[in-house]
C-alpha cells in the first residue's frame, strides 16, 4: 500500500454466535478496542506466540484497509474509502483478558501485543462487493473452525465504518477489523492455519513457530 500502515481499529462482539461461545453478552451499540500499528506483522510468517502469558487464541476477521479519511462520515460516503479487503488474526492472550475483565480494566495487555495482529495482503477492490455476501473461513491443522458470513453481523459493515468514524478518525492506511465469528480457541506451538477469503480471492498459510 502507498501509505504507512496506521492504527488498527477492532470490533469485540459483532457475531452474537461468538459472544454466546464466551459467555457474553452481546453489546447494544458495537464494541470497539484499538490495536497499535506495533501489533501487526505478515501472517505468511511463522507466528510467535508471547511465552509465560498464558492461553493465546486465535480470531479470523475480515480486515479492511483504509484508503481515504473519514471523519464522521456516513453509510454513503464509506464504499470509496475502502482501498483493499483482506484477512486478519486477532491474537488474543484470553487468560489475561479474563483477568483484566473481572478487574474492571482495559483489555490492551491482552490484545496490543507485539505481533498480536497478524494481517494477508489486501485484494484491490476494482468494484464494489456486496457487503453482505462476503464469506471467510479459517482451518487449524486441516479441520474447518471459523466460517464468518458477513450479512451475520451484527453491525453490518457500512454502519460499522461510519459508527467508528464518528469515534475515530479513519486515516489512509488504517486498518478494521471486523469482528470473528464462533469457533476460536487456543494455539500451541507446530499449529497450521489456513485461511480463505471468498472461494477464489485470498488464500493464505502460516504456522505457530
Amino acid at each position: 500500500m502507498p501509505f504507512p500502515l496506521g492504527k488498527i481499529v477492532c470490533v469485540g462482539r459483532n457475531y452474537a454466535s461468538h459472544a454466546a461461545e464466551l459467555n457474553n453478552p452481546v453489546p447494544e451499540e458495537p464494541l470497539l478496542f484499538i490495536k497499535p500499528a506495533t501489533a501487526a506483522v505478515d501472517i505468511r510468517q511463522p507466528l510467535h506466540l508471547p511465552e509465560g502469558r498464558g492461553s493465546c487464541h486465535f480470531e479470523g476477521e475480515l480486515a479492511l484497509l483504509i484508503g481515504k479519511r473519514l471523519c464522521g462520515a456516513n453509510t454513503d460516503e464509506f464504499p470509496a474509502a475502502v482501498a483493499g479487503l483482506g484477512l486478519g488474526l486477532d491474537l488474543t492472550l484470553r487468560t489475561l483478558q479474563a483477568q483484566l475483565k473481572k478487574a474492571g480494566h482495559p483489555w490492551e495487555k491482552a490484545k496490543g501485543f507485539d505481533h498480536s495482529c497478524p494481517l494477508s495482503p489486501f485484494v484491490r477492490l476494482d468494484s464494489l462487493p456486496d457487503w453482505d455476501a462476503l464469506n471467510y473461513a479459517l482451518w487449524l491443522n486441516g479441520e474447518l473452525r471459523q466460517r464468518g458470513l458477513t450479512r451475520q453481523m451484527l453491525t453490518p459493515i457500512p454502519d460499522l465504518v461510519a459508527y467508528i468514524s464518528s469515534h475515530f478518525t479513519l486515516e489512509p492506511g488504517d486498518v478494521v477489523l471486523t469482528g470473528t465469528p464462533s469457533g476460536v480457541g487456543a494455539l500451541h506451538r507446530g499449529d497450521r492455519i489456513t485461511m480463505q477469503l471468498q472461494e477464489n480471492w485470498l488464500q493464505v498459510e502460516t504456522r505457530v513457530a
